[in-house]
């Protein structure tokens, strides 16, 4: 899974160090360079914080108090401010970790690790999120994003495109679609599967419109192309 992690701080080039050091890593980062920013990429819904304290206008204490009104992410303090007093007031403000600047990277991202995994054990499951070409599932929220936007499925369509992405390879009939998403008692027919089926890639090609996802093998049925 590609973790979302939102660097704040109003030093550009400390910013750009770390998110390409980040990005090697294998995650998907948004740098904000003042609080105003910060706030809109909230709804990206991320995983964890690097924040910095002294930024122009809302300081980054006033920030983390604002983030924490609807985001429980881990929250690092990133900060020059070195003193017991500093390290407090961040705990206080909502932040789960302090670090000094200037700071080790190979540390910075020691901490970045050991905080997501602490996520998932609180969480008490493992992330199980799928990434497909340009797509994100994740099969426990039931979300599917196309290029970081949110794709509006119903709990079937979701269901046939968990059903595909689980076998991959696979060639599936109507008919096996059918009773494994409706079930065996489900009363009508396979037909609907193919009303499911158009619905489902118009979705994906109104937001992906270069990538076939579902191919169909005629007289035989379905192929996920993920």
């Amino acid at each position: 899974m590609k973790e979302k992690i939102v660097i704040v701080d109003d030093e550009r080039d400390i910013v750009s160090f770390i998110k390409d050091s980040l990005e090697d890593e294998g995650y998907t980062v948004f740098c904000a360079y003042n609080s105003e920013e910060a706030l809109r990429i909230l709804p990206k819904n991320p995983n964890l914080i690097i924040l910095d304290v002294m930024m122009p206008g809302m300081d980054g204490y006033e920030l983390c108090q604002k983030i924490r009104e609807s985001i429980s992410c881990p929250i690092i303090f990133v900060s020059a401010k070195n003193t017991v007093q500093d390290r407090i007031k961040g705990l206080m403000f909502g932040g789960d970790d302090y670090m000094e600047k200037p700071f080790s990277m190979k540390e910075l991202k020691t901490r970045i690790y050991a905080h997501l995994r602490r996520e998932q054990r609180i969480q008490g499951k493992t992330y199980q999120r799928l990434h497909q070409k340009n797509l994100i599932i994740d099969l426990q929220a039931y979300e599917l994003f196309c290029h970081e936007d949110k794709v509006a499925l119903t709990n079937r369509e979701f269901e046939i495109i968990k059903y595909f992405i689980l076998h991959p390879n696979h060639v599936l009939s109507r008919d096996q679609i059918y009773e494994h998403v409706w079930g065996l008692e489900a009363i009508g027919d396979s037909t609907t599967v193919t009303e499911h089926i158009k619905k489902i890639r118009a979705k994906l090609q109104k937001c992906d419109p270069n990538v076939p996802y579902i191919s169909t093998v005629w007289g035989v049925g379905y192929k996920w192309e993920g």
